[in-house]
């Protein structure tokens, strides 16, 4: 079982806050992002390294268990190959009184003192992932080991609007020659990149073991008039020369449906952009707490004048 030090990953000392290791783990992931990097096996490994320790040190009691577990590793993998617990005075029981000096502890016990996380790698599967990695073994009524399913990861593509308020998909899951339908919630203000968690419709346990998760790693598509940055949404608006030049309105439109009336103020330059508060991408888990919506203005040439209209852009240019 190979050590891993969490925080070295991150590039950050043991002592770094939460703000900190939030803002390593962004920096980090949009430097290693398989989509940044398509093909490049040593950046994709990388970004799993990245999630792995983020997900350790984001979490207050995982972070403790971490570094309460970490500093002693190589006494757990001697006990591990010596065939010993390696947790000490904890065994598994299946019921009954405790025995040989050992407090007997049963599965969910286990779990409530060890988590029930998703595993990366095999030093995450021992301290993360219960008794025996990620196969949490018990024993079924006949006597077989019980084997917990494998979690298993796909990759789902939703458009912009679905990210904004959040959807729900029909997926197909195939498994051992069996088929099922599974309906699962998409949470609104999810971004690309972004791992959704289906409890239990992962592969099936063995010998009665419970069965793993599904995630879904999330793929935005490309938009045709808006790009997200984080939560903010930016798109452009469209305003004839005439109203640049003297002033007025111009409508814009938004990913929620309903177009917004921006004021443009005289003498409006192209390019210049303009703050829509509160029209950008929610928030994930806090719907109430929104981005922006920044809308870069266009001024629209005339295409064709009238000999009329001609005549003033000539008496305009007199002026200039």
């Amino acid at each position: 079982m190979e050590f891993k030090d969490y925080y070295q990953t991150l590039g950050l000392p043991k002592t770094a806050t939460g703000k900190e290791i939030k803002q390593a783990f962004r920096k980090l992931a949009r430097k290693y992002h398989p989509d940044v990097n398509p093909g490049d096996k040593t950046a994709e490994s990388r970004f799993k390294e990245i999630n792995e320790a983020y997900e350790v040190l984001a979490d207050p009691e995982k972070r403790r268990k971490y570094d309460e577990l970490g500093a002693n590793w190589r006494q757990y993998e001697q006990a591990q190959q010596a065939g010993q617990s390696p947790f000490g005075d904890i065994r598994w029981s299946t019921g009954g009184p405790a025995s040989g000096g050992f407090r007997a502890v049963d599965e969910e016990q286990l779990r409530s003192m060890f988590g029930d996380a998703n595993p990366f790698s095999d030093f995450f599967q021992a301290f993360f992932g219960g008794a025996q990695s990620t196969e949490r073994r018990g024993r079924s009524p006949r006597g077989a080991r019980a084997r917990a399913g494998r979690d298993v990861e796909n990759e789902i593509e939703l458009s912009l609007e679905d990210a904004m308020h959040g959807a729900t998909r029909r997926l197909a899951i195939k498994q051992e020659g069996h088929a099922r339908t599974v309906d699962v919630r998409i949470p609104a203000g999810v971004g690309d990149g972004s791992r959704v968690r289906v409890p239990g419709e992962g592969e099936h346990g063995a010998a009665g073991g419970r069965p793993g998760d599904l995630y879904l790693r999330v793929r935005l598509a490309p938009h045709p008039r808006f790009e997200r940055r984080g939560r903010d949404l930016h798109t452009q608006v469209r305003v004839p020369v005439t109203t640049a030049v003297l002033g007025g309105e111009a409508e814009v439109e938004t990913l929620g449906g309903r177009p917004l009336r921006l004021r443009v103020p005289a003498l409006t330059q192209n390019g210049q952009v303009f703050r829509l508060k509160g029209h950008g991408m929610p928030a994930l888990g806090k719907p109430n707490e929104r981005g922006d919506l920044y809308a870069a203005v266009v001024v629209e040439m005339p295409r064709r004048l009238t000999p009329e209209q001609r005549r003033h852009y000539e008496e305009l240019a007199k002026l200039a």
